[in-house]
């Protein structure tokens, strides 16, 4: 089989597979939990989960633990021939050719599946390009923001989408043009894989309120390119506060920042050693706690911009900021919904404003809008998401 170890021949039970194929971590969360529960429920269906990279495998390794249920089988895919290794080598710190490359060279293990899961949509390449019409495809997406590219057309490609809850699938039908009959609401399967116990780390012990400032990596949405490094400067100068920077696991990842949405190419920069040895500045640019909700449960106080990670931090009404860096026009539009949460300001000019207003704002102008946005997106109930996700994988599966 093309680039594949570890994939036995299959015949028999309906075979599913669970692809993480990315260049960093934030995606498996979202979708793994559901492996193991449709692995567990013991349906007579057999589980595959794949893994493309080392850094993919181990965190994989980790989430799963020590316990792996006995009919969940592991499959690593990877570039399986030499030209595909050289073009991965010679372009991959800029450009996300590595995820593409894997579809091509492991078509055996795609087509030997009834049905895969996945948690992006580069995957759709496998109908649009190389054909495989049969492959059912179901959608667990890797977050449940408001941005607009979660909402495109290529959407309706999908076989079936499990969304986090309504305003998912208002937005998929009214502009993605996705049949509803497609759509089912399943929940946050990544509640499921994380501790919802808010844990405070080493630096906050001084008790002064903690910020996460959170960016995107999107250049066309981002307050980083703009305003970031004044961000860093505010607080190097205002020690009252504690910084946590931890920006999109995937802003500093590679030397360039390239955007499909909007093609856009930007260059991150790098950090001066003045924000790494400031005593109230934790930063992250990339480690597990940037994925695992340990920031968005430990912080007082979100400033951003376009991040879904916003309605994570929601999970626990806050007081929460919004950098308006590029003066989109967002009151009424839907791609900046979250912004109703809280503050929006346009420049670090009005932050220490802002933030000192934070907590009595909060209280009078956005907590019951936060609840009313955290309950838009995510229908959450007694019986945990990853369940019903797996639930409705396995109806879809038996039934079509």
């Amino acid at each position: 089989m093309n680039g594949a170890k570890g994939l036995a021949p299959r015949i028999g039970p309906p075979n599913i597979g669970f692809l993480f194929n990315h260049d960093q971590i934030h995606q498996i969360a979202h979708s793994l939990p559901v492996a193991v529960s449709l692995a567990n429920a013991s349906l007579g269906l057999h589980v595959s989960v794949a893994t493309t990279n080392t850094l993919i495998d181990s965190e994989v390794s980790r989430l799963l633990g020590a316990i792996v249920p006995a009919n969940l089988e592991r499959v690593k895919l990877g570039a399986g021939s030499l030209a595909s290794r050289l073009v991965k080598k010679a372009f991959g710190t800029v450009l996300p050719v590595g995820k593409l490359i894997i579809y091509r060279d492991n078509l055996d293990y795609f087509r030997s599946l009834d049905v895969l899961v996945v948690t992006e949509r580069t995957s759709l390449i496998l109908k649009s390009r190389y054909g495989l019409q049969n492959l059912k495809m179901i959608l667990i997406d890797h977050g449940a923001g408001d941005r607009a590219i979660g909402f495109g057309e290529s959407a309706a490609m999908f076989n079936h989408i499990l969304a986090a809850g309504p305003k998912i699938k208002d937005r998929l039908i009214a502009e993605a043009k996705v049949a509803p009959s497609k759509i089912r609401i399943t929940g946050y399967p990544k509640f499921d894989a994380v501790d919802p116990a808010p844990a405070k780390l080493l630096f906050q012990g001084n008790g002064n309120p903690t910020v996460l400032y959170n960016p995107h990596l999107s250049p066309h949405l981002s307050s980083w390119f703009k305003h970031g490094r004044d961000v860093l400067d505010w607080f190097v100068a205002h020690p009252q506060y504690n910084l946590i920077f931890a920006p999109h696991i995937m802003l500093f990842h590679r030397r360039a920042v390239f955007t499909i949405d909007k093609l856009r190419l930007a260059l991150p920069g790098s950090l001066k050693k003045k924000y790494y040895n400031a005593r109230n500045i934790h930063i992250d640019l990339g480690s597990i706690a940037s994925a695992d909700m340990t920031y968005t449960n430990a912080a007082d106080i979100y400033l951003g911009d376009v991040s879904s990670q916003i309605y994570e931090f929601l999970r626990f009404p806050r007081p929460a900021i919004f950098i308006n860096s590029h003066g989109h026009d967002f009151t009424s539009d839907p791609n900046y919904a979250h912004w109703r949460a809280g503050d929006v300001i346009a420049s670090t000019d009005e932050l220490g404003a802002a933030l000192g207003r934070a907590e009595a704002m909060h209280q009078t102008n956005y907590k019951a809008a936060q609840k009313a946005l955290f309950d838009y997106t995510f229908d959450l109930t007694d019986e945990p998401s990853s369940r019903r996700a797996a639930r409705a994988i396995a109806e879809i599966t038996n039934c079509e």
